[in-house]
């Protein structure tokens, strides 16, 4: 009778001690982000970094931003707007599928790495609809996940973990995985090393982000503040465009030299005043000549501009203006640029590839990390 009462009072001790394991422990992952649902964290722009105590600062990476899931066998790519990427990046779905881990969730940025630096132009090429060719460059240049941040590790969702203990997990995380293609993106909490990166800032990184150490993850939200550097640039009016609904100057067309003295389109800027757009279409109207660039030129009219949008008047090269940009791909603007100022002072044949040269160098920051 004693040893059955013995047994029966191991029995309930074994079922109260898991049943308090089972109280203690992390959510199920069925409670986990959705790829369906779920947006990255978002930031808004800022013109200088934080000064108060409290954050976070990592590089900005120049690629796609992607959250990646893990389910089992599934695995899925979601891109910043919530479209799939997974066949664009087969790779990297068969890299996420091999891992140890069975089931997480992460935040990143998919990029290419080509001669010690990152290139927007490889990582574009991917949004192909040819399989074929989608395979082809998966091979000859595969794809890097830059990882920053944990969502949800194998025992559950950390959404609503401040950021110092995601990071924690993201780290532990990505100890189980020692994959080349897969890096952890570094930080710092130091404004110093921030500003030091931010003056690095060139082709690879976009700039840096501030994320707040004790906030948790919120999908779609500008809880983030990013700061890009921005710099300027001299370049040659080689043409403009009418805006759509009426014959005034809509946005002009920038060009610079290169070492075989084409002038070539780089870019444009339409930060133009209402004040100034009836004299300035006057002004540009009279240097109406043809090619205005002799180099690489504008495009025709694409499937998403109108003919007369897409239409372009070239100009003799007589004009400088000065623009700010924030990045360059493939020796052009990325975006449009601001105008900052004319420069009647300067010569066209002045405005060269050469300004550009400082910013499109690959960053120590940068080749530490594809070198790990």
């Amino acid at each position: 009778m004693a040893t059955v009462e013995r047994a029966k009072s191991k029995s309930n001790h074994k079922l109260r001690r898991a049943t308090r394991r089972k109280a203690n422990s992390s959510p199920t992952f069925d409670a986990s982000p959705s790829p369906a649902t779920t947006r990255p964290m978002e930031a808004r722009l800022v013109n200088e970094l934080p000064r108060d105590s409290g954050w976070q600062f990592e590089p900005k990476w120049d690629g796609f931003r992607c959250l990646a899931f893990r389910d089992g066998a599934n695995v899925d790519l979601r891109a910043k707007s919530g479209k799939p990427l997974a066949r664009y990046f087969p790779e990297m779905v068969e890299l996420l599928r091999a891992l140890r881990a069975k089931r997480f969730v992460v935040d990143g940025e998919l990029t290419v790495a080509m001669n010690g630096s990152l290139s927007f132009d490889a990582l574009q090429m991917r949004l192909h609809p040819a399989e074929s060719r989608i395979r082809k460059l998966a091979r000859e240049t595969p794809a890097t996940f830059i990882v920053f941040d944990c969502l949800a590790t194998p025992r559950g969702s950390v959404m609503g973990a401040p950021l110092k203990e995601r990071r924690a997990a993201l780290e532990a995380l990505l100890r189980k995985f020692d994959r080349k293609d897969l890096k952890l993106s570094p930080f710092t909490r130091k404004r110093e090393a921030a500003k030091r990166w931010l003056e690095a800032a060139g082709a690879s990184l976009d700039g840096v982000i501030a994320k707040p150490l004790d906030e948790p993850y919120t999908p779609g939200e500008r809880i983030m503040l990013k700061v890009k550097r921005l710099r300027t640039a001299d370049c040659v009016v080689g043409g403009f465009r009418y805006l759509q609904d009426r014959p005034e100057v809509g946005s002009l067309l920038l060009g610079l030299y290169d070492g075989e003295g084409n002038l070539n389109h780089v870019g444009f800027t339409s930060t133009i005043t209402n004040e100034e757009r009836g004299n300035l279409t006057k002004r540009l109207e009279k240097l109406v000549r043809p090619p205005g660039f002799t180099g690489d030129a504008p495009g025709g009219p694409s499937r998403w501009s109108n003919e007369r949008s897409a239409a372009w008047k070239p100009l003799k090269p007589k004009l400088v203006v000065e623009v700010r940009y924030d990045h360059i791909t493939g020796e052009r603007f990325r975006h449009g640029t601001r105008l900052v100022r004319w420069r009647p002072d300067k010569a066209p044949r002045q405005c060269t590839f050469e300004q550009m040269q400082d910013a499109a160098r690959p960053e120590k920051l940068v080749t530490g990390i594809l070198e790990r």
